[in-house]
């Protein structure tokens, strides 16, 4: 960690995270759930409940930790933290059945909509001094049959050499390691940016003290985080990871794919460079 770096609390960080999400409400469809399924998808979720409950002979002590650690989770803001990391990919494999094309992992609570618009070939916006092997990453977007999508928009974001995100700690310039960057007439893209690190997800806070009462680690392998999309396509949101990497195998959030993993190549000039490319189905008609 760099001397300057302040460490965000999970306080500060749970907070944006509710933030970010609360506004990003309107981009996202409305679930149109009916009673019925309202009814089924709650009773079992407390029927869930109830057999830990009953299995696990759980006592009045532990159901009382378990209330003030609920109400810890939501005073914090911390809810967007914990339900990405530890149950969003379970939502994700569900919708992966149906789906074709490149695949897809989380989003996970640090995406920020509206950030600047990038050319094809662009440097993300980076602090003067930013710290970090440089990386060129680089792909071609294309529809499953093969046509390249021109002006599709790589929407990409990641944490710093340092594992922090701009937007949700403090020192780090807002929009820094962010850009959405357009595709060219052949649907290609080339992206200069810097190696991130792995990150521990924020321990102060609840969510950190449930870790460690568990005994469980909190870090993510280093990755970076890609939404693509093009007009009449469904968008593909997902996470690329770095071949023997830290954590790759225990990824706390439990997010990793096999064939999510980059093998970035050292260049002459001591940084690195990858090339991904993504197919994109049609988007789902009504």
């Amino acid at each position: 960690m760099s001397a300057t770096q302040t460490s965000p609390s999970a306080a500060d960080a749970g907070a944006n995270a509710s933030d970010a999400f609360r506004a990003s409400v309107a981009r996202r469809p409305t679930a149109e759930t009916s009673q019925e399924r309202t009814d089924r998808l709650v009773r079992r979720t407390l029927d869930a409940i109830y057999e830990v409950i009953r299995t696990e002979e759980v006592s009045y002590p532990e159901f009382q930790a378990v209330k003030r650690w609920l109400m810890d989770v939501g005073e914090v803001g911390e809810w967007p933290l914990f339900l990405d990391v530890f149950v969003e990919h379970e939502i994700e494999k569900v919708a992966a059945r149906t789906q074709r094309g490149t695949t897809g992992t989380i989003e996970g609570p640090y995406y920020l909509p509206g950030q600047q618009r990038l050319p094809a070939t662009a440097t993300l916006p980076m602090r003067p001094d930013e710290q970090g092997d440089r990386l060129v990453f680089s792909g071609q977007v294309r529809a499953l049959d093969g046509t390249v999508l021109a002006g599709a928009e790589v929407d990409f974001w990641q944490a710093d050499a340092d594992g922090y995100y701009s937007g949700f700690a403090p020192n780090v310039p807002a929009g820094n390691l962010r850009g959405v960057i357009v595709t060219d007439t052949d649907g290609r893209f080339a992206i200069t940016t810097i190696k991130p690190a792995p990150y521990q997800i924020p321990t102060d806070g609840p969510t950190g003290a449930m870790i460690a009462a568990a005994g469980w680690h909190p870090w993510r392998p280093a990755h970076l985080h890609l939404m693509v999309r093009a007009e009449g396509h469904r968008q593909v949101t997902t996470q690329l990871y770095f071949d023997r990497g830290d954590w790759l195998d225990s990824d706390v959030a439990s997010a990793t794919k096999d064939d999510l993993v980059l093998a970035p190549q050292r260049q002459d000039d001591g940084g690195y460079a990858v090339t991904y490319d993504f197919e994109l189905e049609p988007a789902a008609t009504s």
